[in-house]
Protein backbone atom coordinates (compact mmCIF):
# COMPACT_ATOMS: atom_id res chain seq x y z
CA UNK A 1 0.00 0.00 0.00
CA UNK A 2 1.35 3.45 -0.96
CA UNK A 3 1.91 6.04 1.81
CA UNK A 4 -0.85 8.61 2.23
CA UNK A 5 1.53 11.44 1.32
CA UNK A 6 2.23 9.79 -2.02
CA UNK A 7 -1.45 9.31 -2.71
CA UNK A 8 -2.22 12.92 -1.74
CA UNK A 9 0.57 14.34 -3.93
CA UNK A 10 -0.52 12.21 -6.84
CA UNK A 11 -4.11 13.35 -6.48
CA UNK A 12 -3.07 16.99 -6.15
CA UNK A 13 -0.92 16.82 -9.27
CA UNK A 14 -3.74 15.18 -11.21
CA UNK A 15 -6.15 17.89 -10.09
CA UNK A 16 -3.71 20.62 -11.12
CA UNK A 17 -3.31 18.98 -14.52
CA UNK A 18 -7.06 18.93 -15.00
CA UNK A 19 -7.31 22.61 -14.04
CA UNK A 20 -4.56 23.56 -16.46
CA UNK A 21 -6.45 21.82 -19.28
CA UNK A 22 -9.75 23.54 -18.47
CA UNK A 23 -10.87 26.16 -20.97
CA UNK A 24 -10.31 29.75 -19.95
CA UNK A 25 -13.46 31.64 -19.11
CA UNK A 26 -13.84 35.07 -20.71
CA UNK A 27 -15.59 37.56 -18.46
CA UNK A 28 -17.26 40.49 -20.22
CA UNK A 29 -17.90 43.44 -17.92
CA UNK A 30 -20.99 45.55 -18.56
CA UNK A 31 -20.36 48.95 -20.18
CA UNK A 32 -19.84 51.95 -17.94
CA UNK A 33 -23.09 53.85 -17.49
CA UNK A 34 -22.15 56.43 -14.86
CA UNK A 35 -21.28 59.84 -16.26
CA UNK A 36 -19.85 63.05 -14.89
CA UNK A 37 -22.22 65.99 -14.62
CA UNK A 38 -21.66 68.17 -17.73
CA UNK A 39 -20.21 71.63 -17.23
CA UNK A 40 -18.60 74.37 -19.32
CA UNK A 41 -15.76 74.53 -16.80
CA UNK A 42 -12.42 73.23 -18.16
CA UNK A 43 -12.13 70.75 -15.30
CA UNK A 44 -15.03 68.78 -16.75
CA UNK A 45 -13.06 67.91 -19.88
CA UNK A 46 -9.92 67.09 -17.91
CA UNK A 47 -11.82 64.91 -15.44
CA UNK A 48 -13.63 63.08 -18.25
CA UNK A 49 -10.37 62.45 -20.10
CA UNK A 50 -8.16 61.44 -17.21
CA UNK A 51 -10.11 60.47 -14.09
CA UNK A 52 -12.31 57.95 -15.90
CA UNK A 53 -9.27 55.91 -16.90
CA UNK A 54 -8.85 54.80 -13.27
CA UNK A 55 -12.31 54.81 -11.68
CA UNK A 56 -15.99 55.23 -12.38
CA UNK A 57 -17.75 58.57 -12.11
CA UNK A 58 -19.76 56.93 -9.33
CA UNK A 59 -16.71 57.27 -7.08
CA UNK A 60 -17.39 61.00 -6.83
CA UNK A 61 -20.85 60.38 -5.41
CA UNK A 62 -19.28 58.52 -2.48
CA UNK A 63 -17.60 61.70 -1.23
CA UNK A 64 -19.26 63.82 1.49
CA UNK A 65 -21.84 66.25 0.06
CA UNK A 66 -21.25 69.99 0.17
CA UNK A 67 -17.45 69.87 -0.06
CA UNK A 68 -15.88 73.22 -0.94
CA UNK A 69 -13.31 73.99 -3.63
CA UNK A 70 -10.32 73.56 -1.31
CA UNK A 71 -11.56 70.13 -0.22
CA UNK A 72 -12.23 68.93 -3.76
CA UNK A 73 -8.87 70.27 -4.91
CA UNK A 74 -7.24 68.37 -2.07
CA UNK A 75 -8.98 65.19 -3.26
CA UNK A 76 -7.67 65.73 -6.80
CA UNK A 77 -4.17 66.36 -5.43
CA UNK A 78 -4.38 63.08 -3.49
CA UNK A 79 -5.14 61.26 -6.73
CA UNK A 80 -2.05 62.85 -8.27
CA UNK A 81 0.43 62.33 -5.44
CA UNK A 82 -0.83 59.25 -3.56
CA UNK A 83 -2.20 57.20 -6.47
CA UNK A 84 -0.08 58.44 -9.37
CA UNK A 85 -2.93 59.82 -11.47
CA UNK A 86 -1.57 61.26 -14.76
CA UNK A 87 -2.60 64.84 -14.00
CA UNK A 88 -0.59 68.05 -13.68
CA UNK A 89 -0.77 70.67 -10.95
CA UNK A 90 -2.93 72.79 -13.27
CA UNK A 91 -5.19 69.80 -13.88
CA UNK A 92 -5.61 69.47 -10.12
CA UNK A 93 -6.79 73.09 -9.89
CA UNK A 94 -9.33 72.91 -12.69
CA UNK A 95 -10.64 69.49 -11.61
CA UNK A 96 -11.07 70.75 -8.06
CA UNK A 97 -12.97 73.81 -9.28
CA UNK A 98 -15.23 71.72 -11.52
CA UNK A 99 -16.02 69.16 -8.82
CA UNK A 100 -16.72 71.87 -6.27
CA UNK A 101 -19.30 73.45 -8.60
CA UNK A 102 -20.83 70.26 -10.00
CA UNK A 103 -20.88 68.25 -6.75
CA UNK A 104 -20.05 70.64 -3.93
CA UNK A 105 -20.87 74.03 -2.49
CA UNK A 106 -19.10 76.36 -4.96
CA UNK A 107 -20.70 78.51 -7.66
CA UNK A 108 -19.40 78.85 -11.21
CA UNK A 109 -19.17 82.62 -10.66
CA UNK A 110 -16.93 82.36 -7.58
CA UNK A 111 -13.63 84.20 -7.98
CA UNK A 112 -11.59 81.13 -7.00
CA UNK A 113 -13.44 78.98 -9.56
CA UNK A 114 -12.87 81.52 -12.35
CA UNK A 115 -9.22 81.83 -11.37
CA UNK A 116 -8.68 78.09 -11.87
CA UNK A 117 -9.26 78.27 -15.64
CA UNK A 118 -11.41 79.82 -18.37
CA UNK A 119 -14.82 78.54 -19.41
CA UNK A 120 -14.64 76.41 -22.56
CA UNK A 121 -16.85 76.50 -25.62
CA UNK A 122 -20.10 74.57 -25.53
CA UNK A 123 -19.02 72.34 -28.44
CA UNK A 124 -16.16 70.90 -26.42
CA UNK A 125 -18.50 70.21 -23.51
CA UNK A 126 -20.90 68.42 -25.87
CA UNK A 127 -18.14 66.10 -27.09
CA UNK A 128 -17.14 65.27 -23.53
CA UNK A 129 -20.78 64.55 -22.71
CA UNK A 130 -20.90 62.12 -25.65
CA UNK A 131 -17.71 60.42 -24.49
CA UNK A 132 -19.13 60.02 -20.99
CA UNK A 133 -22.64 58.99 -21.99
CA UNK A 134 -21.47 56.22 -24.31
CA UNK A 135 -18.67 54.89 -22.10
CA UNK A 136 -15.87 55.77 -24.54
CA UNK A 137 -13.46 56.73 -21.77
CA UNK A 138 -13.83 53.36 -20.09
CA UNK A 139 -11.78 51.89 -22.96
CA UNK A 140 -9.80 54.87 -24.28
CA UNK A 141 -7.65 57.68 -22.93
CA UNK A 142 -6.06 60.67 -24.60
CA UNK A 143 -2.42 59.72 -24.20
CA UNK A 144 -2.20 56.04 -23.22
CA UNK A 145 -3.64 52.67 -24.21
CA UNK A 146 -6.36 51.36 -21.92
CA UNK A 147 -8.46 48.61 -23.52
CA UNK A 148 -8.39 50.34 -26.88
CA UNK A 149 -5.75 52.63 -28.36
CA UNK A 150 -4.96 56.12 -27.08
CA UNK A 151 -6.75 58.82 -29.04
CA UNK A 152 -3.35 60.39 -29.68
CA UNK A 153 -2.17 57.20 -31.38
CA UNK A 154 -5.28 57.12 -33.56
CA UNK A 155 -4.70 60.76 -34.52
CA UNK A 156 -1.09 59.95 -35.41
CA UNK A 157 -2.10 57.01 -37.59
CA UNK A 158 -4.45 59.14 -39.69
CA UNK A 159 -2.53 62.43 -39.54
CA UNK A 160 -1.65 62.34 -43.27
CA UNK A 161 -4.65 60.36 -44.50
CA UNK A 162 -7.10 62.46 -46.52
CA UNK A 163 -9.82 59.94 -45.62
CA UNK A 164 -8.88 59.83 -41.94
CA UNK A 165 -12.06 61.49 -40.71
CA UNK A 166 -14.35 59.16 -42.66
CA UNK A 167 -12.36 56.10 -41.55
CA UNK A 168 -12.55 57.04 -37.87
CA UNK A 169 -16.26 57.82 -38.27
CA UNK A 170 -16.79 54.35 -39.77
CA UNK A 171 -14.94 52.74 -36.86
CA UNK A 172 -17.15 54.55 -34.36
CA UNK A 173 -20.34 53.76 -36.26
CA UNK A 174 -19.61 50.11 -37.12
CA UNK A 175 -17.14 48.99 -34.45
CA UNK A 176 -14.83 46.10 -35.26
CA UNK A 177 -11.52 44.51 -34.28
CA UNK A 178 -8.10 43.79 -35.74
CA UNK A 179 -6.86 47.34 -36.34
CA UNK A 180 -5.52 47.81 -32.81
CA UNK A 181 -5.69 44.30 -31.40
CA UNK A 182 -8.21 41.51 -30.99
CA UNK A 183 -10.46 43.17 -28.40
CA UNK A 184 -13.54 44.27 -30.37
CA UNK A 185 -14.94 47.78 -30.28
CA UNK A 186 -18.74 47.76 -30.09
CA UNK A 187 -20.73 49.58 -32.79
CA UNK A 188 -22.68 52.76 -32.03
CA UNK A 189 -25.46 52.80 -34.65
CA UNK A 190 -27.66 54.94 -32.41
CA UNK A 191 -25.41 58.00 -32.77
CA UNK A 192 -26.40 60.72 -35.20
CA UNK A 193 -24.05 61.62 -38.06
CA UNK A 194 -23.33 64.93 -36.34
CA UNK A 195 -22.34 63.19 -33.10
CA UNK A 196 -20.14 60.66 -34.91
CA UNK A 197 -18.39 63.43 -36.82
CA UNK A 198 -17.86 65.47 -33.66
CA UNK A 199 -16.33 62.47 -31.88
CA UNK A 200 -14.09 61.57 -34.83
CA UNK A 201 -12.90 65.16 -35.19
CA UNK A 202 -12.14 65.29 -31.46
CA UNK A 203 -10.03 62.12 -31.68
CA UNK A 204 -8.09 63.41 -34.69
CA UNK A 205 -7.26 66.68 -32.90
CA UNK A 206 -5.34 64.91 -30.16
Amino acid sequence: MKPLTTLWCGGALAGMAMLSQAAQVAIALPPETAALRPSPLPGYQVAAQKCATCHSADYINYQPPGMNQAQWTSEAAKMQHAYGAPITDQDVKVIGAYLAVAYGSAQATDADVLAAGPVVAAQGADVMALLNTHGCLACHAIDKKVVGPAYRDVAGKYAHDAEGLSKVMASIRLGGSGKWGEVPMPPFPQLSNEDVQALAAFVLRQ
